[in-house]
Order: structure tokens, then sequence, then C-alpha cells
């Protein structure tokens, strides 16, 4: 017995300037069939999770690719086309196989490929024929397709965001695959578009018990497994949107009428769970009102983790305009001024040009006098149970009262360690800015006095009734207040 595994993905913000290749996906994770002799990351997670699974149940695994890259814009076709022809070669060479698992965003755009993981999963169909187990593991942020529901057996998707739980969605993945190949069960899926796209954060309320709600439901009445795709508001694909999905043992009905029950739910909610904003003004007089400690301002329009450059400095702009003290605030993404920082070494002060590089929505450079207080070659930061690279990083001061973060290696904010490492106490700060859009919710709540999320210019616009759509026909909230589906 056989099991197949392999990771291909990234997040398409298709609106982002910055093109998504090769160099991409080496920076931040590529490997030809040896993901699981290394450590496990967020992306490759879930390769460990499957062969530890598989080997205890004395199946032999055969590795295949493991690509992942930071969200950016459209992959290059030659890549795409380049990487999926290693799985799919690996995978002939491999047969025959009992089951595959393939590990994707599901947000997935390059040159002429729409649906790169509907693409993928129809080769791999093409090779192992129609008994053969696939089954998929997505991001919640995902574009899910006739195509993606047409091949697979088995979708899932994590169920968390922040993504704190990859590595258990792998292993409920494993578990109904390795069933349905034994013959236990025939899985059968079913989606309900919610015609809604919008930012939901599951670990407040009411998204946190309607997750519960979703997991309370596996393992009763045939049903196998339920996720919600949140969809990637930034890819101009015919499928974005959100869904409900829910997998049966062998009840296609059954799956349609739970999905569309839990869509008529979550519809019902939508006022309540969509993610609030407040703009940088009103962020900056909430945070004279909050309790001592740091207030943390996540900038979310510039989250490197949605596709940005992470080098806007709109908010930075504004700090400086009102005169703004006390303040942290990154990652900033500037190799070049991370470069002149580290030739200076700590202790030297320096004009510096900072940020403002990838196009209109990164802003104009500041330009600050600073001092360089701290510099780290090949940083790290943590997410979960995943180290995560920044590159270089540098922490330097301004006199204008606000330090700045600055790394060569484009990433969000994950975790306050990105910030500690240097030598930083946050708590010395009474505002904090992050570029990021909930990952670094987990590690800075216990130390944030208030956590606000500042709506602004950038890439990611958090008017998701304004995004300019070409490919997407159908109407949704919040664009239009009755999108007419229920």
């Amino acid at each position: 017995m056989k099991t197949f595994i392999a990771c291909l993905g990234t997040e398409t913000n298709t609106f982002s300037p910055i093109p998504t290749g090769e160099e991409t996906f080496a920076e931040t994770m590529l490997y030809h069939g040896d993901a699981t002799s290394h450590e496990p990351s967020l992306f490759s997670g879930p390769l460990h999770v499957w062969r530890r699974a598989a080997e205890l149940e004395q199946r032999k695994v055969v590795e295949s690719l493991a690509a992942f890259a930071q969200p950016a814009g459209l992959t290059i076709r030659r890549v795409y086309e380049k990487f999926r022809d290693e799985i799919l070669d690996d995978l002939r060479a491999a047969m025959p196989v009992e089951v595959v698992l393939i590990n994707m965003h599901g947000a997935m755009v390059a040159e002429g490929y729409d649906d790169c993981e509907g693409d993928l999963l129809a080769c791999i169909r093409e090779i192992v024929g129609p008994d053969v187990i696939i089954g998929a593991e997505l991001d919640l942020h995902c574009h899910i397709s006739e195509a993606m529901m047409a091949n697979a057996n088995v979708i899932v998707t994590f169920k968390e965001y922040p993504h704190i739980d990859p590595q258990e969605r792998a292993q409920e993945l494993f578990d109904i695959c390795s069933a349905a190949a034994r013959g236990s069960v025939r899985p059968r899926m079913a989606t309900f578009d919610l015609n809604m796209i919008n930012s939901y954060r599951t670990p407040t309320e009411p998204m946190k018990s309607f997750v519960a709600r979703m997991q309370s439901l596996e393992g009763h009445d045939g049903v196998l497994s339920v996720s919600m795709s949140h969809c990637f508001p930034y890819g101009d694909v015919a499928d974005v949107g959100g869904k409900m999905l829910v997998v049966t043992d062998n009840d296609t009905d059954q799956a349609k009428k739970v999905a569309q029950k839990l869509g008529q739910e979550i519809w019902d909610l939508r006022e309540a769970i969509a993610a609030p904003r407040v703009n940088i003004d009103e962020a900056l007089d909430l945070a004279k009102k909050a309790p001592p400690g740091p207030v943390v301002l996540a900038d979310v329009a510039d989250n490197a983790g949605g596709g940005a450059p992470s080098d806007s400095t709109f908010v930075l702009q504004h700090l400086l305009e009102t005169n703004t003290t006390s303040v942290l605030s990154g990652l900033y993404w500037d190799p070049v001024a991370v470069r002149f920082c580290l030739e200076a070494g700590e202790g030297s002060t320096l004009q510096l040009r900072i940020g403002g590089k990838c196009g209109p929505t990164s802003g104009a450079p500041v330009d600050l006098e600073v001092t360089v207080r701290g510099t780290l070659r090949n940083g790290t930061q943590s997410f979960g149970p995943s180290t995560n690279l920044t590159g270089d990083i540098v922490w330097v001061q301004s006199i204008n009262g606000i330090d700045l973060v600055l790394n060569a290696t484009r990433t969000q904010v994950f975790n306050p360690d990105v910030f500690t490492q240097l030598g930083i106490d946050l708590m010395t700060y009474r505002i904090i800015v992050v570029k990021s859009t909930q990952h670094f919710y987990a590690g800075f709540e216990p130390i944030a006095a208030a956590i606000y999320y500042v709506s602004g210019p950038g890439t990611l616009t958090s008017d998701y009734g304004s995004i300019p759509f070409t490919k997407r026909t159908q109407p949704y909230w919040p664009k239009v207040e009755d999108p007419g589906h229920l």
C-alpha cells in the first residue's frame, strides 16, 4: 500500500505588483522530495503528519516536491508548470498508489492559470484514474472551484484564522482518506456559495462559536468534515467568494443540506463576524484611552501575507505628521536600507530612506535620521510550532520618537520574538504597529492593552465592495445588501 504526498502553493494577490518566481519559492520553502527530513514549517507540517500517520499504518510513503511561496502577484507560468510537472513525473514513477495527499493553498493563480489547484488535481486524476483516493488540504483563504471538487475525493480547509491548525487538519484529511482507501467510508462533497467576501477572525465571537458548531457536526449523521472557505478577497478569479464545504459518508444530499444550513447561519451572522476596522486617526484616539500597556495597531493593508509589499509608509507618515511618539513599527521590507544599517553597524547614526519602493500602494519613501540600535543576520520568528525566516533584520531609532524594524526577506509579523530577538523591550512602547492582518494575534494578544485593526491605503483594501473584480459575475455582500441566493 503506497501513499503519495506533495505540496505546491502560494496565495496570489492578482492586484499585487510583485511577481512570484522561482526565487520566491526558494526563499520561502522549496524541497525536492525531502521536506520531511527537515524541521516542519507552516507549509511542510502537513507532510510530516501524513508521513508519520501512513508509516504507522504500514504504508509506504513516496514524497515529492514541497514548494510554497510568500504571497505576492501572479506566479510566472513556467515556474508553475515546472513545479506541477515535477509532481506529476514523480507520481507517474510511483504508480500504482492508493492515496494521493497534497497540501495546496487554494488561491494560487499563475499566468494563464486562474485555478492552479484545479489544474493540478485534474492532472493527478488523469494519471491515477477514478479509483485512487485524492485528498487536498487548503488554506481557508481559498477559492473552491468546480475542478477541485470534480477531481478530489476529499477537501479539508483550515478552520482557524490565525492558522493554528494546519497539522490538525492534515490528520483529519489523512483519517478520512485512509478510511476511504480501506473501503470503510465513501466520501461525498458539496458546497454552498455564501456570496460573501470579507475577513473573519476565528478567536473572537461569534466566529469562535461558529467554528465550534462546525466541529460539533463532524462524526454525526454521516458528516465526516465541515470546512468554511473564507475566500481570498484579492484574487480576480471567477470563483472568488466564501463557501461552506461539507464531506459526508456516501450521502451527497446530506452534504448539500448541511452546507446550506450552515450557510444560512453564517449569512445571518454576516454583520457581526465581519472584521471591524478603524482609520488611523480613530486608532490613535482609541490608543490614548486604552489601559496602560502597549496598544497594538495592525496595518492590515500592507500585510505581506496577503501579497502586499510590506514597505508602505502611509501609517508611518501619519505618525510623523501627528508627532506621535513611543512607537515601534515593523516589519518594513527594505533590503537596501537593511544593508546600509549592517554596513554602518550598531551605534551608528545615518540618514536613511525607508520604504515606498514597490509602487503606488507603497506610498512615498520616508527620509529619517536614525541610530542603529540592533542588527541580526538571518533572523527568524515563531509561528505556532514552526520557525519562519526574516532574513537580515535591523532595529533603528529615529529622532522623532519612532523605532522601526526593517528586514531583508518579505514577511509579515507573526510573533513578538521578531522584535525581542533584537533586544527590544516591547513593554516600553505605548504603540506597536505590526504589518499583519491576523496572524500576529495569538502572539501579541497576551501583552496588548488593546488591539485595533487599521484600515488605510495599501495593496489590501478593507473596502471589499470596491475591489475591481473582472471575472466574478455573481453579486456579493457587502457590494450589495442582498445577493439573492437564500
